[in-house]
């Protein structure tokens, strides 16, 4: 297996690093074609997981296009929710489709360097992004620091080497059609495994830390509307998709249909998805 360092250098770094224009995280409508549907369905689920307290101020860490905190809102009707992403287009695609403009604000935000005043907030959430963190030990500190001691910090990320089926059928492909893309294969990701974000959580100091699996079912209308969104150039799989020359490509494209054995492209599909969810509370300070 690659190590962490090694995936990171190769691939998601370059990408996702403060300093450049996250080009695999920057079409916050390709996005929505391509994960925000999912997101839209884990969001509620991991603010139940959670257990928030009624009121008070939430974190939303790598808030993207805004599924998480309109969750937020939404169940807990006395929440001031805000969001940090570092994308400033997801930032103001999540500003423009604000149902909650009087609880819930975005703006653009390092999770490693948070500009916060200590102990400011009464818990952090975050859906899909801890994995993509270049340092996800010092995001977690950061959010220690914000959070009030007391208050919990809670993430939750795909399953990406087996739950995700998703995307395991996309990456199994890959690698068939092409051994180089193993290097790039989400499975490879860091913090995707049982047991991961739990220990993360432990060395980070958080106490009552439970970690568990949330499942939802992933419905396409077709082979197209499964397909289609890979060709965005969203996240690790879509800017792999993009990569490839027109040959490369439909060969994958064979090889991905193959593998779910459609009779027609026209037949609906429905795929399992797991992610992991973690939750720990923030230790009196002393």
């Amino acid at each position: 297996m690659l190590s962490r360092r090694t995936f990171l250098a190769a691939f998601v770094v370059p990408l996702l690093s403060q300093n450049r224009k996250p080009n695999m995280f920057a079409d916050a409508e390709a996005y929505e074609r391509f994960m925000g549907r999912w997101s839209r369905l884990v969001a509620p689920r991991l603010v139940d997981f959670t257990g928030l307290p009624q009121g008070g101020r939430i974190l939303d860490v790598g808030s993207g296009t805004g599924a998480l905190a309109f969750a937020i809102a939404e169940r807990n009707a006395r929440a001031a929710v805000v969001g940090i992403d570092p994308s400033k287009e997801y930032v103001a695609y999540a500003g423009s489709r604000n149902p909650f403009r009087d609880r819930a604000s975005f703006e653009v935000g390092d999770a490693q360097q948070l500009h916060f005043p200590d102990a400011s907030f009464d818990a952090a959430l975050s859906l899909l992004v801890f994995n993509f963190i270049p340092d996800p030990k010092k995001a977690l500190f950061e959010l220690r620091r914000v959070i009030r001691p007391g208050g919990k910090i809670a993430a939750a990320v795909w399953d990406y080497g087996a739950g995700m089926r998703m995307l395991r059928t996309f990456w199994d492909a890959a690698v068939h059609t092409d051994p180089a893309a193993d290097k790039l294969d989400e499975k490879h990701m860091p913090l995707c495994r049982s047991g991961e974000l739990s220990r993360l959580w432990r060395d980070g100091g958080l106490e009552n830390v439970r970690e568990e699996p949330i499942d939802i079912t992933t419905r396409f209308d077709s082979f197209s509307d499964y397909w289609d969104p890979f060709l965005l150039g969203q996240g690790p799989a879509g800017s792999y998709a993009r990569s490839l020359s027109r040959e490369k490509l439909l060969a994958l494209r064979s090889e991905v249909k193959n593998r779910l054995s459609l009779t027609s492209e026209d037949v609906p599909l429905t795929m399992s998805a797991r992610v992991w969810a973690v939750s720990g509370v923030v230790p009196n300070r002393r």
